[in-house]
């Protein structure tokens, strides 16, 4: 069974960095895609970083570009999103994201991922 389990969640200052893990397991045949929307109150799911297959490609939002950084450890099956100078519209669900089979192609569609997590809370607020 595949399944995506975010972590590192938290509540932060204005300003802070925090960093959450997507540890990802099931995928015995492919190395997948893997992708960060988010969700704030009120708002629709959003898209935040992708990282292909080999942890080389890399796609960011607009808003989050020059702030955030998607990273990946291939041995450990695990995805990273070190965000820097947070801010208050980061907070946020956020959710991790793969596709069901090998991709160098880190789109920034939801319908391209197959695989979603439950999510982790990150809270930006003085």
């Amino acid at each position: 069974q595949v399944q995506l389990v975010e972590s590192g969640g938290a509540l932060v200052q204005p300003g802070g960095s925090l960093r959450v893990s997507c540890a990802a397991s099931g995928f015995t045949f492919t190395t997948p895609t893997m992708a960060w929307f988010r969700q704030a109150p009120g708002k629709e799911r959003e898209f935040v970083a992708a990282l292909d297959r080999r942890g080389v490609n890399t796609n960011y939002a607009d808003s989050v570009k020059d702030r955030f950084i998607i990273s990946r450890d291939n041995a450990k099956n695990t995805m990273f999103l070190q965000r820097n100078s947070l801010k208050p519209e980061d907070t946020a669900v956020y959710y991790c994201a793969a596709t069901s089979t090998a991709t160098s192609m880190p789109k920034n569609f939801s319908s391209w991922y197959a695989y979603w997590g439950q999510g982790t809370q990150v809270t930006v607020s003085s």
